[in-house]
């Protein structure tokens, strides 16, 4: 009971911090509570059925929404279908959940049409995404508008998976995100899948002397079967050995071990500036494991949400998520 009481003093504390430290221009929690207030409700019975179905969906809605939100702001500009637009960028073409929001929105306009945005529903699906693989719930800002303008070209400055911490640091820091966002924000990689594309070159020729020597030698034959020199390039890789569909600290856990799967991600406990972060998570908290991680997710998350709003006036609530009205 300690414990259990513990928990819910902290997550009260930390629900609090995030509403009146963290929000942003036109946003606030409970923006549809007169206007359409079973809109938080929809999407999580919504997001609920199909991750029941697909668990892997969890990951897909997550990364989806951290991919709009670092092109163009958090404003659904991801979700807009055809010729050039930002679902078409490469970095975008493994990006799964459309159906998801699409399902939502449907929803959403039966019952309260014209006023919850496709920003709002990525935002709020993404939150009931990671409630749903175990992690802590926070509360979401809403109040969102849904932009206009959807470029493949916007996306070249999303953080890649080569990418050094200094570059990552910057790409964040362009957004207003500091150096704890970072780490906090790609423990969502606790969660997920990637290609053997986007490592592969850990495996065999990363340096003259062959494989990257920062990955774990019992780990490396593992990884080399999955992901086959010269071919396998599509293959899918656990961003979290182990523990995939699980929303907690073992990726953390990984990256000390040597067993992080992106070249980023790794880099993190390399950096002694980003490693302090890690070590921070991996601590323990009156004996709660992860409780300090989740906290903070959630604060990020909401500090995420709020890039580049479109509020007010700005922008306009489609009636469909994938085609500007």
């Amino acid at each position: 009971m300690e414990a259990r009481g513990i928990v819910f003093l902290l997550l009260a504390l930390a629900s609090v911090s995030v509403i009146n430290t963290v929000h942003g221009q036109g946003t606030r929690v409970g923006f549809y509570s007169s206007t359409c207030p079973r809109a938080e409700s929809i999407v999580r019975s919504t997001v609920q059925s199909h991750v029941n179905s697909d668990p892997t969906l969890a990951a897909g809605l997550l990364r989806m929404h951290f991919h709009d939100c670092f092109v163009q702001g958090c404003d659904a500009s991801v979700l807009i279908a055809g010729s050039g637009t930002e679902k078409t960028a490469f970095a975008n073409l493994g990006l799964r959940g459309y159906e998801v929001i699409d399902d939502a929105k449907t929803q959403l306009e039966a019952a309260c049409p014209g006023v919850v945005s496709c920003a709002d529903i990525l935002a709020l699906a993404a939150r009931d995404s990671v409630v749903l693989s175990g992690g802590l719930s926070w509360q979401v800002p809403t109040g969102r508008r849904d932009g206009r303008i959807s470029q493949a070209s916007d996306v070249s400055n999303l953080p890649a998976p080569f990418d050094s911490v200094d570059v990552q640091k910057q790409k964040f820091s362009a957004k207003g995100l500091n150096t704890q966002d970072l780490v906090t924000l790609v423990g969502a990689h606790t969660i997920g899948t990637t290609a053997c594309q986007f490592f592969s070159n850990r495996l065999y020729n990363f340096t003259a002397n062959g494989p990257d020597p920062s990955i774990d030698s019992s780990f490396l034959p593992q990884l080399q079967a999955l992901c086959p020199q010269n071919s396998g390039a599509s293959n899918r890789v656990a961003l979290d050995t182990g523990s995939q569909n699980k929303f907690d600290t073992s990726y953390y856990n990984n990256l000390r071990n040597g067993r992080g799967i992106l070249q980023s991600d790794q880099a993190i406990w390399s950096d002694a500036s980003t490693k302090q972060v890690v070590q921070n998570y991996l601590g323990l908290i009156r004996g709660l494991l992860g409780l300090k991680f989740n906290v903070e997710f959630g604060k990020s998350m909401v500090k995420m949400g709020n890039i580049e709003l479109k509020t007010g006036s700005d922008g306009e609530i489609r009636k469909i998520c994938s085609a500007i009205n």
